[in-house]
């Protein structure tokens, strides 16, 4: 299993929890509702680049509209291995977390 970076985690993720129109800037407004942080459009299209690179993510381009002055979107999408990364992630983040005692704070 090749590890991943957690940015490229989140926007893996992201990909897969998006309903409609996972391209750039959908993806980074998603993820900084999400993570309550500030991030640029650099920080979302490295990671998309190498998961697409990596074989976990396909891409292709719609037809350019004119509201976006002629541009075409990039539209993402998780392939056959993206998902599989993603269930192994989960498997052992939840191997970690298992049996730990609850984070949570409590008063005294």
């Amino acid at each position: 299993m090749k590890y991943l970076s957690r940015p490229e985690e989140l926007v893996l993720l992201t990909i897969w929890k998006m309903k409609e129109e996972p391209y750039g800037i959908n993806i980074r407004k998603y993820i900084t509702k999400m993570t309550g942080k500030y991030w640029s459009i650099g920080s979302i299209y490295v990671p998309l680049d190498r998961l697409e690179n990596k074989g976990y993510l396909t891409s292709s381009l719609v037809s350019p509209t004119s509201e976006r002055g002629g541009k075409s979107k990039r539209f993402y999408q998780l392939t056959k291995e993206g998902l599989k990364q993603l269930q192994e992630i989960k498997k052992i983040y939840q191997a970690f977390w298992k049996d730990l005692p609850d984070l949570s704070v409590k008063k005294t």
